[in-house]
């Protein structure tokens, strides 16, 4: 039997299990296998994602990440900032800014420290948006009008005037898994608030609905601004929590957030 040291950490209830690849035997297992087994919440550990720590040749780390359903993700914006915190704190660093290496490329968090110097939160630089694009994607008889925007993944976000009538349940996979999208995709219901603020629910591709998405929460602000339904610095607020984004002059969008450890254990295989 192989027994996995594992921490449960969660960003606005966004929870994952974490793995050091560093300390952990992991070449013979198959990682997409474990995330399924790992992520049920009756049977496993229970997540939204599993998390790998692995060193890199071309950053200060590298991150890999599995869905529930054993698919791999290019970025995932809440798993980066508790990825920063666990390193951070592991390892004792003593600079603030992070480079990870992702699928998505290198991304830049930084921890927010707090007067006991301890991490309160992560700002991450989360790159450009790529891929902006409006379209109009007919399902069902329903037509939706989607804001297409790539972090790195691709999101679908929809603007509603009333999230109370999203059934999120059933729209969110139809318009994951459309043949308009040969990936899939994140899927985003947005209820803009005011210039400053907006409210999302969330599909994540792979893992169904979840309390927060931080690429996903960067998508909806990029795509508000371009509409000019906001401005460039949005509160966001999802089901679980609130996520500080600015997409600067610069074009670069910032994610600040906080990330919480829960506990530690071990998974016997």
């Amino acid at each position: 039997m192989t027994t996995i040291n594992f921490t449960k950490m969660h960003g606005l209830g966004n929870d994952f299990v974490l793995v050091d690849a560093r300390k952990e035997k992991l070449d013979e297992i198959d990682l997409g296998k474990l995330a399924i087994d790992i992520c049920d919440r009756h049977f496993g550990i229970g997540a939204d994602g599993l998390l790998v720590v692995r060193p890199s040749q071309n950053a200060h780390y590298r991150m890999q990440i599995f869905n529930p359903d054993g698919s791999e993700p290019e970025m995932c914006g809440n798993g980066i900032r508790c990825f920063a915190k666990y390193v951070y704190e592991t390892d004792k660093l003593k600079e603030e800014v992070i480079s990870v290496e992702t699928l998505a490329g290198i991304k830049l968090p930084a921890v927010i420290l707090g007067p006991d110097k301890t991490v309160v939160g992560v700002e991450v630089d989360m790159g450009e948006p790529k891929e902006i694009n409006n379209e109009q994607l007919i399902i069902n008889n329903k037509e939706y009008p989607i804001n297409k925007v790539s972090m790195g993944n691709p999101h679908a976000v929809i603007f509603v005037d009333d999230l109370t009538k999203v059934n999120l349940l059933e729209e969110g996979p139809q318009i994951e898994n459309d043949p308009h999208f040969p990936n899939r995709t994140n899927v985003e219901f947005v209820k803009v608030l005011n210039d400053k603020e907006i409210e999302v629910v969330v599909w994540e591709r792979g893992a169904g609905e979840t309390m927060a998405c931080g690429t996903g929460a960067c998508a909806c602000v990029v795509a508000a601004s371009m509409t000019g339904k906001t401005k460039r610095r949005v509160l966001v607020h999802l089901p679980g929590g609130k996520l500080d984004i600015e997409w600067g002059e610069d074009n670069r969008v910032l994610m600040r957030g906080p990330a919480e450890t829960v506990f530690e254990g071990k998974y016997e295989l």
